[in-house]
């Protein structure tokens, strides 16, 4: 898909969407007047596309534009995500090395709750019975030991393909070194069914560490045949509005990518929508001077926290997808199941919980009408008037209070025997206190002081439960950006192409032997620059991010270690210097005489597109006046709050709370005694 980077550039409008549980959020940048529009729809959880092509006609409607002026389309999605949190892949088949059939089930020596002997492991994506064994052998050092049988790897295929596998993961033991066998193994397994989904771990995920590399790569082909027919419906229905250019989709680093690589790498786009949303914090946070922010985006389903620190995002190597090892380069987000549509209940001990199990987008929460039966987060927020008791989405979603109000006396305060409204108290206070964890655990937990740190909430019920998330916290500072129920959309437009390529090799590092490692990201930056050619970036917009990944000797995890200019040109002096500070930065201390060794060297390659301009806010009256006054309920009691439509808070607007203040995609509200204040580039500053 040549020219597409040209295109970018070139065209009036960009659009963005990021498909959640709940609302399909949208963003459209208009190049000429440089000003963004947001948009949200319910989801179609039984088929996403179907959200996306409502909401994309509804805004060519409504701005009156014709489809072919749309020169981007950026897509969020968690689709890969959801199909293994709810095991609807497709039944899928390993070939791999004799004796390591097993790997999968055996894992590692952790168990999932360390004091519940109740939970245990989830069952394998691919059951023994379709683990099959090959001979053929490569060392740690990458040497044949024994040579690829063929006829056993084409007899495997055979006998998957009979069973009625749909895809099939072959990997190899230290394919990461020498991934001949496996590219041979593909062939052959091509040649008996050409049209069958095949991933090697080699192309997946080359790196040391067997069962996170077996796991990401069992991964990629349990969901790629399904995201490839979800991306030809996606590709259909917008071919059909008339919009002729490509889509990218974001992926779990931050960065854009191709649909063609979509189709091979779906296992990428695990935290495809809140990877958007922490660009996209980054970016307005470095606007407005606050680049240390905790992010805390809450959506229909879940919460989903990270850290930016000096303007940059944390990243993380790994992660866990419904308990299965997902091993790639990601933006560093903790997720929990606490969202809008968490579900309310008392446990056998007659506690109250909340989540993580959610009314999604269907049937949704029962003030929304659609057959919801269980009390939600959202409906304790509507019984107590801190959202909308009769519209939401600027007017075009109508809720019903009395059903929410209904349910919630049913289900919750009937049984405890407290009123409706102490109840969607307690709702809210279990939920806040679960996200306050969440926060503690990528911030507090790894030596960072929230007081350093502004809180900034997005997501639809994110500014809904910011301000007391930051009592919570001891967080002073809230920043509440504009739209904050589309961020994840908006970081799409904020986002640069990007691909990371990764060589994974474990050696010991002195004097002698560091050319050699540093030499390893040419081949790398080869395959970068021909990546960067046939995406038509550029030569003044190509950057090259290099991190060795590092440990002492005899450690078992590494820390990164980023490399300022080219490897070459980094001396031996300057990679020890930057272990050591990362390395006291990571764990309190290092160790001067103890060998250090690499294990990975990663290139993240970007090609750098335009963005929106960041637009100053239209002055304002100081002190605006509501629009109209509602009785909410608050810790002391209901009180009488002014309530304001946020578009008619201009810079330089002052508040004192109690207030509630509403927009199309989300509620900020804002406790007694609570200043909040508009800065110059539209944001709610509200000071605890």
């Amino acid at each position: 898909m040549p020219g597409r980077a040209v295109e970018v550039n070139a065209r009036m409008y960009r659009v963005s969407f990021d498909v959640g549980g709940t609302f399909t959020d949208f963003t459209i940048h208009d190049g000429h007047s440089d000003s963004v529009r947001h948009f949200k729809v319910p989801s179609t959880p039984a088929d996403p596309s179907e959200a996306i092509e409502t909401g994309l006609a509804a805004l060519i409607a409504d701005l009156g534009i014709q489809a072919e002026e749309i020169g981007f389309v950026g897509h969020g999605t968690t689709v890969a995500t959801n199909m293994v949190i709810e095991r609807r892949g497709v039944r899928t088949g390993l070939i791999t090395t004799k004796g390591f059939r097993d790997v999968l089930e055996i894992g590692r020596q952790t168990r999932p709750h360390l004091f519940d002997y109740a939970v245990g492991k989830p069952p394998p994506l691919v059951p023994r019975e379709h683990r099959i064994e090959v001979a053929g052998r490569i060392d740690v050092t990458g040497r044949v030991l024994a040579p690829l049988d063929e006829a056993a790897v084409r007899e495997a295929a055979q006998r998957l393909i009979a069973e009625g596998v749909q895809a099939i993961a072959i990997c190899f033991l230290h394919s990461y070194l020498d991934d001949a066998q496996e590219r041979r193994a593909a062939e052959i397994v091509r040649e008996v069914a050409p049209d069958l989904y095949v991933s090697t771990s080699a192309g997946v995920l080359p790196e040391f560490r067997e069962y996170e590399r077996f796991s990401t790569t069992v991964i990629n082909g349990y969901v790629g045949p399904r995201m490839d027919r979800y991306l030809d419906r996606f590709l259909r229905r917008i071919g059909t509005l008339g919009i002729a250019t490509q889509p990218y989709t974001i992926h779990s680093n931050g960065g854009l990518m191709s649909v063609a690589t979509v189709r091979s790498h779906p296992v990428r786009t695990c935290l495809s929508g809140p990877a958007a949303g922490v660009v996209g914090a980054a970016e307005v946070g470095r606007s407005v001077g606050h680049p240390n922010l905790i992010t805390f985006d809450v959506g229909g389903t879940s919460t989903d926290v990270s850290l930016i620190e000096a303007g940059a995002p944390s990243f993380a190597s790994s992660r866990l997808v419904a308990d299965h090892p997902v091993r790639t380069p990601m933006v560093d987000v903790h997720v929990i199941g606490a969202g809008g549509g968490s579900i309310a209940w008392i446990d056998d001990a007659g506690a109250l919980k909340v989540g993580p199990h959610s009314a999604g987008a269907d049937p949704g929460p029962v003030a929304y009408g659609r057959g919801g039966l269980e009390p939600t987060l959202t409906d304790a927020n509507i019984v107590l008037h801190r959202l909308n008791p009769t519209t939401l989405l600027g007017g075009r979603m109508p809720v019903d209070e009395a059903a929410a109000r209904r349910v919630i006396t049913e289900r919750i305060a009937g049984p405890l025997g407290i009123g409706v409204e102490e109840a969607a108290l307690g709702i809210i206070r279990i939920a806040v206190a679960n996200m306050s964890r969440a926060i503690r655990a990528v911030s507090t937990e790894k030596g960072h002081d929230l007081a350093d740190f502004a809180l900034f909430p997005y997501g639809g019920a994110g500014p809904l439960h910011a301000i007391a998330v930051a009592e919570e916290c001891d967080i002073r500072r809230v920043l509440v950006p504009q739209e904050p129920g589309t961020m994840c959309a908006r970081g799409i437009l904020m986002s640069d192409l990007s691909m990371d390529f990764v060589k994974s090799e474990i050696s010991v590092v002195d004097p002698g032997s560091w050319p050699e490692i540093a030499s390893r990201f040419a081949a790398m930056e080869e395959s970068g620059f021909a990546w960067l050619e046939a995406e038509r970036v550029e030569t003044g917009r190509r950057r090259f991010l290099r991190v060795v990944e590092a440990r002492y000797k005899g450690q078992n995890h590494e820390v990164q270690v980023r490399l300022d200019d080219e490897a070459s040109r980094v001396s031996f002096e300057s990679f020890v210097a930057g272990f050591r500070a990362a390395h006291r930065r990571e764990y309190g201390y290092d160790v001067e005489d103890l060998a250090i060794e690499v294990v990975n060297c990663r290139l993240k390659v970007i090609g750098v597109i335009e963005r929106p301009q960041t637009r100053v806010a239209e002055p304002g009256n100081v002190a605006p006046s509501p629009t109209e006054r509602r009785e909410v309920r608050f810790a002391e009691g209901w009180v009488d709050t002014p309530v304001y439509v946020r578009a008619s808070l201009g810079c330089g607007a002052r508040l004192e709370g109690p207030a509630v203040i509403e927009e199309m995609s989300s509620t900020t509200v804002v406790g007694p005694g609570q200043r909040v204040s508009v800065d110059a580039l539209g944001n709610l500053v509200v000071e605890l």
